[in-house]
């Protein structure tokens, strides 16, 4: 079966999380699952033995109970009094350990969710970060409606899953109207499903509990998982349409449904998790389901979720713009916001295309790019792209635009032949500074990005940078343009600007810019452009948590290592004959697949040997995407080097399976 792991919490100290745990691993041993359990955390008691002992498990105590402190205190004070620090990554360890023995794995904890374990990492962080649903054992009577509601609302604002509450009559008190009506009214208020009510227990007999506890307590909701992946399989097939997707293909395969994530990982409806290797489409920047992004989104939400930007403003979006530009290349003053990276794109080329007519200068019209680019797929950067796979359709419907033949160089001597001829006619330039990523990775030499910067302003049009993909830290920098001193005329940031969470994009533009729209209202010089959900305070909430998680954490600091490190292993993938090149800048790479690799040749596209490969790595426990042959590997900021080396490792195997 699927490996799961529930973490069981009390609404408040002593309300019987052992008792329920034991209850719980007899009642799953009962029906022939193999249980182990964990405490990772105790303070004074015996609990971690108990529960080893007359479950009958023959896992080393160390490992059940890594910490241990004789004084009945909350653990960030009984630790500190005996001059002992809590390592997490020793608790993990622990935990992936018995993980990998057993079917499921019972997690007792401390006291309550808020219980700290040191200065800054609560019990519900822990559980965040091991993944676990959660079981709450609550008190009968009066006032346990108020601790369990508190204790679920806490657990769901951290995004994590409650699978149900067990109610516990240790005291085994006469029941009156509370202890009668409240499992009833916890289930109705906060929905969760109430697993049964442990009687109180004369004595802790594995036979006697068993007896007492089977057809009081419901494990069946614990195990149940099978009818819910196929309802929305056939769901999915009937109404969703999906984005580059070839539908033909998709109804007659079995499509992998997320149901949620932790860390770097993507876990299915059937539990099984997943290494995300391309950040979910190259967003995903500190893991799924950061605290910090998690408390910023729902301390908002608990403000407001959306006002108009339009005539309005916001204080979170106030907020972030301020702290953009200070982060961005200096020169870069206004922000504007929108949704996404096409959007950003295209509000760049709208704006460098107005300014000029706003100012007089009137035959600058037209906007050059390079030949094998992406920008998006709204119509102004469907018309600024020049990969003809995904444009060619839309010949029709785009606006003429200039791309630039070659690459590197090539591009730079063929702009600067372009503006000696036409330059009173060019807006501006459209670039993704150093890696050109929908293109297949595609790296530029050092230089040439400074040479468009030259050659744009010595000719007097815009340099446009799309940073969609290369922004927040992708290329090793906070922003791609940053490795050559270069500040462009117009920013366009998306993608990791919330970390991955929310859909919001930014475009920067220099103080010259913004004043070519500031005319007097009849004039008609505004830049008429706007969406819906501008600056939507929620999205920006979860952006400015992200920057801070950049700064405190010191991520592009600790990302240098890891860059060398893929670096170094990239190597390997050359001993792959298939193997025609492999590119990298930062944490962005390409592994690009050929037929020969003497002469190039390319797998003919009906072969899908770039989808092949990735659905070889997804059945080793990967998810990759492909660009066409070009296997390509973005993987979170925060990825660590063993999840590193495992990335690699399984998309190496994954080639070398599809192409021997």
């Amino acid at each position: 079966m699927v490996k799961k792991a529930f973490f069981i919490t009390g609404t408040d100290t002593g309300v019987g999380k052992t008792t329920a745990a034991f209850a719980l691993g007899l009642l799953l041993k009962d029906k022939k699952i193999d249980v182990g359990v964990f405490k990772p955390v105790q303070c004074a008691g015996d609990d971690a033995l108990f529960l080893r002992e007359s479950l009958d498990i023959d896992d080393p105590i160390e490992i059940i109970n890594p910490y241990f402190a004789p004084e009945p205190l909350s653990p960030h004070l009984a630790f500190a009094r005996q001059k002992i620090t809590i390592d997490r990554q020793k608790i993990f360890d622990a935990f992936q350990a018995l993980q990998s023995r057993h079917d499921i794995l019972l997690i007792e904890g401390a006291g309550g969710l808020m219980v700290p374990l040191s200065k800054d990492y609560l019990v519900l962080d822990l559980v965040r970060d091991l993944g676990a649903e959660l079981i709450i054992v609550s008190r009968l009577g009066l006032g346990t409606i108020n601790h369990t509601l508190l204790t679920v609302e806490q657990a769901r604002g951290r995004g994590i899953p409650v699978k149900g509450i067990i109610f516990s009559d240790a005291g085994g008190k006469t029941k009156g109207v509370a202890e009668k009506t409240n499992p009833g009214a916890i289930k109705a208020l906060c929905g969760v499903p109430v697993l049964g009510t442990i009687p109180k227990l004369k004595n802790l007999k594995a036979a006697h509990v068993l007896r007492q506890c089977r057809g009081r307590i419901d494990i069946n909701p614990l195990l149940r998982r099978g009818d819910v992946p196929a309802h929305l399989v056939q769901m999915d097939r009937q109404y969703v349409w999906h984005p580059f997707t070839q539908m033909k293909d998709w109804v007659q395969d079995d499509p992998l449904i997320i149901e949620r994530g932790e860390g770097s990982y993507l876990i299915d409806t059937e539990g099984r998790k997943y290494l995300d290797g391309v950040s979910s489409l190259w967003v995903n920047v500190h893991g799924h389901r950061h605290k910090d992004i998690d408390r910023a989104i729902t301390d908002q939400l608990h403000r407001i979720a959306h006002s108009t930007f339009l005539g309005l403003s916001n204080v979170p979006a106030v907020q972030l713009a301020a702290k953009l530009v200070k982060i961005a290349p200096k020169g870069l003053k206004k922000v504007f916001y929108s949704d996404n990276g096409s959007t950003a794109v295209e509000i760049g080329v709208k704006m460098a295309y107005q300014y000029w007519q706003n100012t007089g200068r009137r035959s600058k019209k037209t906007l050059v790019h390079l030949a094998n680019s992406y920008h998006g797929d709204t119509m102004g950067s469907v018309s600024v792209g020049g990969i003809d796979l995904f444009h060619r359709v839309y010949k029709g419907l785009i606006f003429k635009t200039i791309g630039l033949p070659g690459q590197g160089w090539e591009s730079v001597e063929a702009f600067e032949r372009l503006l000696k001829k036409k330059a009173n006619s060019i807006v501006g330039i459209v670039v993704e500074p150093l890696i050109q990523g929908a293109a297949g990775m595609i790296v530029w030499p050092k230089g040439v990005l400074k040479a468009f910067r030259r050659l744009s302003q010595t000719y007097e049009v815009f340099l446009i940078a799309d940073e969609v993909a290369t922004g927040f830290g992708r290329t090793g920098r906070m922003f791609a343009c940053e490795h050559e001193g270069v500040t462009p005329d117009i920013l366009c940031l998306a993608k990791g600007l919330t970390g991955g969470y929310l859909p919001l994009a930014a475009t920067l533009t220099t103080q010259k810019i913004y004043d070519g729209f500031v005319f007097d209202y009849q004039d008609q010089k505004t830049f008429f452009h706007g969406h819906t959900y501008t600056a939507n305070p929620l999205a920006c909430a979860a952006a400015l948590a992200n920057l801070e998680i950049f700064e405190q954490k010191r991520v592009l600091e600790k990302l240098v290592p890891k860059i060398k490190y893929v670096a170094q292993k990239l190597q390997m993938f050359y001993n792959l004959g298939s193997v025609g090149d492999v590119r990298q800048k930062g944490f962005m790479v390409g592994i690009e697949l050929v037929r020969d690799r003497k002469t190039q040749e390319p797998y003919a596209w009906e072969e899908r040997i770039g989808v092949r490969v990735c659905q070889e790595a997804r059945k080793q426990g990967v998810i990759l995407r492909p660009l066409g042959n070009v296997i390509v590997l973005m993987p979170p900021l925060s990825i660590k080097l063993n999840e590193l080396d495992t990335l690699l490792k399984i998309t190496y195997r994954a080639i070398e399976a599809v192409t021997k």
